[in-house]
């Protein structure tokens, strides 16, 4: 069942929210192995490298996917909050959804699915939430810690004709299954073919401005249908607020995907266990999705074309850069230019879609930490957060 906060509660005990176990393997995919109870507060080498404190966690809500907090498809400003919780707080989202309404099972012919998939016109994607954060208003920013990822023991990669990247040269549709080991660290392809899974999740988005329900398809400054693989445990997500409450969505599980994801799909799957922290950073901004890792910070552009997505991210880059540092913008620039990556995200060439849109291109940035000093460092990483958490 659901559970909202009805009044101020300060950071528990972690170990009061979540076993040990738990909290170990989370502090060390988060740069903090070996973390005991003990020496919660002690310093360590990771933490230069660490994207946010995992001893810091507010009071674990659960959110089960159920009829009454999934839409499918779109993100709907019809729908009333599922949950309110309070910055700092953790969503736990137990047995989340496949799309198409979970109604995909293993195994399932493609002959079998194409009726459930016709079905859903707005999108496939089966969307949990809203869930409202307290005191959340336009032009804040809500970082999305991502704590556990851990996918269900099976996924699909698919691509009806008309699809991907190079949809006139395929005349059948194509469709196979994967099954996951014990820890979920892999899939095999075929004998001799091992695929490592890298869990996120494909959809996170705050409510977009105006009335009209968003397809889940589309991206924007919200987020929506960003594709960031390296968004995985022990990363954060910034998304700016549109919507009083900012109203956060995330859909669309995947196990493992390559960049660019150009038969338009990666090994889809739902999560087994998703937990989320949400900590609202007042007065801030973000100008769209940003990502940090624990190697990396990363943005998003995206648009009709590759090229304005590509234009889009690097004056991402070069602006985020730049106001951080209080450093002038032909040398953010040049930085950019001798130290970032740009990766295609998202490409497809689509002759045929079963949906009412077609998703963007989209194009990922990302500039290491490593060549920053620890002081450099954390003022690029402290600029978007003022939430204390």
């Amino acid at each position: 069942m659901t559970e909202t906060i009805q009044e101020p509660r300060p950071l528990a005990p972690p170990a009061e929210k979540l076993s040990r176990r738990a909290l170990a393997r989370i502090a060390a995919v988060a740069g903090v192995a070996g973390l005991l109870p003990a020496a919660a507060a002690a310093k360590t080498s990771a933490d230069a490298t660490r994207v946010f404190d995992p001893t810091r966690l507010g009071r674990v809500h659960t959110l089960p996917s159920t009829p009454q907090t999934i839409r499918s498809g779109v993100l709907d400003p019809a729908a009333k909050p599922v949950l309110t919780i309070r910055s700092g707080d953790v969503v736990h989202y137990p047995d989340t959804w496949l799309h198409w309404g979970n109604k995909p099972k293993y195994g399932m012919s493609f002959e079998e699915r194409e009726p459930i998939r016709k079905q859903y016109r707005e999108g496939p994607f089966s969307l949990i939430g809203p869930v409202a954060v307290e005191g959340a208003e336009p032009g804040d920013t809500i970082e999305c810690r991502m704590l556990r990822l851990r996918p269900i023991d099976w996924g699909w990669n698919s691509a009806p004709l008309g699809v991907g990247a190079i949809p006139e040269d395929f005349d059948k549709p194509y469709l196979k299954y994967f099954r996951f080991d014990a820890d979920r660290r892999h899939a095999e392809f075929a004998p001799g073919i091992r695929l490592p899974l890298a869990p996120f999740q494909g959809v996170m988005a705050t409510q977009p401005n105006g009335e009209a329900p968003v397809s889940a398809i589309l991206t924007g400054d919200y987020g929506g249908n960003i594709l960031m693989p390296e968004l995985g445990e022990g990363t954060s997500l910034f998304l700016p607020v549109q919507q009083a409450g900012g109203n956060l969505w995330t859909g669309d599980s995947n196990a493992v995907q390559g960049d660019g994801v150009v038969n338009q799909t990666a090994i889809e799957t739902a999560m087994e266990d998703l937990r989320i922290q949400y900590v609202l950073h007042k007065g801030v901004r973000a100008p769209g999705p940003l990502g940090e890792t624990p190697t990396h910070w990363a943005v998003l552009g995206y648009g009709d074309s590759l090229d304005d997505a590509m234009v889009m991210a690097v004056r991402r880059m070069v602006t985020r850069l730049s106001e951080a540092l209080g450093m002038d913008k032909g040398d953010a620039y040049s930085i950019t230019s001798l130290a970032g990556s740009f990766r295609a995200s998202q490409f497809a060439r689509q002759s045929h879609t079963n949906y009412v849109v077609k998703p963007a291109k989209a194009v990922q940035g990302l500039l290491p930490k490593a060549i920053f000093s620890a002081d450099h460092a954390a003022r690029i990483s402290n600029a978007i957060r003022t939430g204390g958490v």
